[in-house]
C-alpha cells in the first residue's frame, strides 16, 4: 500500500491583539499641603488596576504617564492671561503668556486648561490687574524698596513684562519643576528682566526656605514687598507656616499683598465675615497688621462686572505690614548693644 503524504501542521491561531486603554485626563489639580518644613510630597505614579475589563491579559500592564497637577495648574493660569491679553481692551497684556502655552504638556491637554471651565476666572483677571497695579505703585514711590518676593506658581511673568527701578532684586518662590519647565520656556525666546536688576529662584521644596533665600542673598535689614499669588497653599497651617517665614526674614515696615484662597479647614465658604476675623488673628500673631480689600470695589474701580459673586469664590485680597523687627534687625541690635556694653566697660576701666 503506498504511503500516505505527511499532512502538515496547522499554522498556530493568531494571537489575539492586545486592547489598548485610553488614558483619561486627571481631574482638576489639588494643590498639595505645604508642611511646616517645605518639603516636597512624591507623589505615586497612577497604575491601572488590575481587575479592570479593558486591561490586556497575558503580560504586564503599561505604565502611564504622569502629569505633574502643578504644571497643570500654572498652564491653566497662563491660559486665562493670554486670553485676557487677547482682548480688545485688556484689564492687562502678557504677551509671555502665549510663550508658555506652546509647553508640549499644553499642546496634549488643551481641553483640560480651557478656562471657561474655571469658575473664577474673572477674580484671577482683576487680582493680577490689582497686583500689578498695587505692585508698580509701592515700588515706584519708595526708594527703599527693592527687594521683592514673589510666591507664584511658577510661571509668573510679572519679572519680564513689569518695568523694575534700577538695582531691584527679583526672588520667586514656587515650585521647582514648574519654574524651571517656565524659564526654559521664555529664555528661549529671549524674555529677560529689566535692566540693572536680577531674577533668583528658591524652590518650594527647599528644606529650608528661609536659608534659601538668604543665601541668595535676601537682606533683613533691608525693607521688602511680598506677593502671593498662585503658591500652593490648601490649608491655614500652609498659611501659618510662610507667614512665619516672612516674619523672621521682612524687615519691619515691610508690605505683604495678594490673594489668599478659601481654607477649607477654616470655616463655612459662606461665612465670610468669620473667616475674616480668623484671618485677622493668624496673620496679627505672625506679627502683620492686615486688611482684606473687596473684590467688588476694585471691579468698580476699573469698570468690571463680576459674572461670580466674591463671597462664592472665596478667595481674598489682602494687604499686610510687618510689624516686628525681622531676625537680622534683632542681630543688628544686639552686636550694637554689645558694643555699647564693651565701650562703657573701657571707659570705667580707665577711670579706675
Amino acid at each position: 500500500m503506498p504511503a500516505l503524504p505527511r499532512l502538515a501542521a496547522p499554522p498556530p491561531p493568531a494571537a489575539a491583539s492586545a486592547r489598548r486603554r485610553s488614558l483619561t485626563l486627571p481631574p482638576p489639580p489639588r494643590p498639595p499641603d505645604c508642611s511646616s518644613s517645605w518639603n516636597s510630597r512624591r507623589r505615586s505614579p497612577l497604575r491601572p488596576s488590575a481587575t479592570d475589563a479593558g486591561a490586556p491579559r497575558g503580560g504586564p500592564l503599561p505604565e502611564p504617564v504622569e502629569v505633574d497637577q502643578l504644571l497643570l495648574a500654572a498652564l491653566r493660569a497662563a491660559r486665562i492671561r493670554d486670553e485676557e491679553s487677547r482682548r480688545s481692551d485688556p484689564l492687562f497684556i502678557d504677551t509671555y503668556a502665549a510663550v508658555l502655552l506652546s509647553h508640549d504638556v499644553a499642546h496634549h491637554h488643551m481641553d483640560y486648561l480651557d478656562s471657561h471651565a474655571v469658575p473664577w476666572q474673572d477674580h484671577y483677571r482683576l487680582t493680577t490687574r490689582y497686583i500689578d497695579d498695587k505692585l508698580q505703585n509701592l515700588i515706584n514711590n519708595s526708594e527703599d524698596i527693592r527687594q521683592v518676593v514673589l510666591l507664584t506658581d511658577g510661571m509668573d511673568t510679572r519679572p519680564y513684562r513689569l518695568n523694575w527701578p534700577r538695582l531691584s532684586v527679583i526672588y520667586d518662590v514656587s515650585p521647582g519643576k514648574v519654574f524651571t519647565a517656565a524659564t526654559k520656556q521664555l529664555r528661549g525666546t529671549g524674555a529677560k528682566v529689566s535692566r540693572n536688576c536680577v531674577l533668583l529662584h528658591t524652590s518650594l521644596e527647599s528644606h529650608d526656605l528661609q536659608a534659601g533665600l538668604r543665601k541668595n542673598g535676601f537682606n533683613g535689614n533691608r525693607l521688602s514687598l511680598w506677593v502671593l499669588q498662585g503658591l500652593p497653599l490648601s490649608t491655614t497651617t500652609s498659611l501659618e507656616n510662610l507667614l512665619l517665614v516672612i516674619s523672621n526674614l521682612a524687615m519691619k515696615g515691610s508690605i505683604f499683598i495678594g490673594e489668599l484662597p478659601h481654607f477649607p479647614d477654616c470655616t463655612a465658604p459662606m461665612d465670610m465675615g468669620l473667616e475674616h476675623e480668623n484671618l485677622e488673628k493668624l496673620f496679627f500673631n505672625q506679627g502683620f497688621r492686615v486688611s482684606f480689600v473687596q473684590y467688588d470695589n476694585v471691579a468698580k474701580d476699573i469698570g468690571l462686572d463680576l459674572a461670580t459673586p466674591w463671597e462664592q469664590c472665596g478667595r481674598m485680597l489682602f494687604v499686610a505690614e510687618q510689624l516686628r523687627f525681622s531676625d537680622a534687625q534683632m542681630e543688628s541690635f544686639r552686636i550694637h548693644f554689645e558694643r555699647i556694653d564693651a565701650d562703657a566697660d573701657e571707659e570705667g576701666f580707665e577711670e579706675l
